[in-house]
């Protein structure tokens, strides 16, 4: 059986990353581009840092900010919509997951339309042709979806979020700038950071996991252990460190999976709106204790990577719990809560155990699962 691997033609890290777009551009013989970012971004300017780069130049472009949180599907046919009406031949995306995802399956329905109602691009679509040429420029260091395969978008209608993974929707470029994470405020920093270290543990001890991807997955846990809460801080190192961390996750789980945590944090964004990251962080240490019998040594070397000593003489209980009692330090350290008794309503865990199970990430568990169990993790984090 063959292993594929899947990344970007071209990134770009570093300070200052973000002024090599105009090149890109023009090299590629484009002519006008459709950006899209969230309204949020637009307002406070961080957009405009991009833009600004356009500006000078000389590159034609037009903004697209009808993009929400979780982006829906009206947002991905109001995109279409807009990026016909502009005539436009490629796109830059700005911002996180949420412009990003939406570019994506704009990309794609332009390009393949018979997918123009978006529920049909749920899963593994059959789409024939590559989307639209992406740069991708994320403004924050938590999904990689500047350099997955994967998107999701938000049935608004059904209270339930599609994830959609396609060869064809990979960003042709990621330009990866910590001065463009900036201004991210601490909350969101530490959301985004923990939802790349569900990204790297998750994608570790994935069904699909192997020695190319397991390199990168290790590598990102220890970065992040690193970086995080000097990002948090406001560290100019700690914002680097996140910015190729989270990268470097992207880089493994798009091309091996993920687990239940992804399963279990969709139904709440998709109901509550709750924030992903969040919604991760909660759930990733209790997950991590339900799928450590299925894990081998890996939670070992999660510790080790994690920073936590002495593991090379422990049992594997001892280390198991090491590595779970990391994560669970870090999630307190930056100041994701414990529980999920602020969000989860009693009355809506057998929906959001049965969306979990329905989730298209719910087979690449490593321990298999059922409705009944997650039912279970739920009520055991209420």
């Amino acid at each position: 059986m063959a292993n594929r691997f899947v990344l970007n033609e071209t990134s770009y890290h570093g300070s200052g990353a973000i002024n090599c777009i105009p090149d890109e551009i023009k090299g590629r013989g484009f002519k006008k581009v459709f950006v899209a970012s969230d309204p949020d971004l637009v307002r406070f300017g961080v957009t405009k840092k991009v833009t600004n780069v356009l500006d000078d130049s000389g590159i034609d472009y037009e903004i697209y900010s009808d993009i929400k949180a979780n982006p829906t599907i009206e947002n991905v046919q109001g995109g279409v919509s807009a990026f016909k009406k502009m005539g436009a031949d490629c796109i830059v995306a700005i911002g996180g997951g949420s412009s990003m995802d939406t570019a994506k399956a704009v990309g794609i329905i332009i390009n393949n339309p018979e997918f123009a109602d978006v529920r049909s691009l749920e899963g593994v679509a059959p789409t024939k042709n590559k989307c639209v040429p992406i740069i991708a420029v994320p403004t924050t260091a938590g999904t990689a979806a500047e350099v997955t395969i994967n998107y999701v978008i938000t049935d608004a209608q059904n209270n339930r979020k599609m994830v959609c993974v396609d060869v064809h929707d990979i960003p042709v470029v990621a330009v990866v700038d910590p001065d463009m994470m900036s201004t991210m405020p601490k909350g969101l920093t530490a959301a985004t950071g923990m939802d790349a270290l569900t990204h790297a543990i998750e994608g570790y001890i994935t069904k699909g996991a192997w020695e190319l991807s397991d390199m990168f997955h290790l590598k990102s846990i220890e970065i992040i252990a690193k970086s995080l809460r000097g990002a948090v801080a406001g560290t100019p190192e700690g914002r680097e460190g996140m910015a190729l961390g989270q990268y470097v996750a992207g880089m493994g789980f798009s091309n091996v999976g993920l687990g239940i945590v992804h399963s279990m944090a969709h139904p709440l964004g998709a109901l509550y709106d709750t924030p992903h990251g969040i919604a991760n962080a909660i759930i990733l240490p209790t997950v991590m204790e339900y799928n450590a019998p299925a894990t081998g040594e890996k939670y070992k070397y999660i510790a080790q990577a994690m920073g936590v000593s002495g593991t090379n003489n422990m049992s594997q209980e001892d280390y198991r719990k090491a590595a779970i009692d990391a994560v669970r330090r870090l999630s307190l350290d930056v100041g994701i809560p414990a529980d999920l008794k602020d969000i989860v309503k009693k009355e809506d865990v057998a929906f959001l155990a049965q969306s979990a199970y329905d989730d298209a990430c719910r087979p690449g568990n490593p321990r298999d699962t059922s409705v009944e169990e997650i039912t279970e993790l739920y009520m055991k984090l209420l």
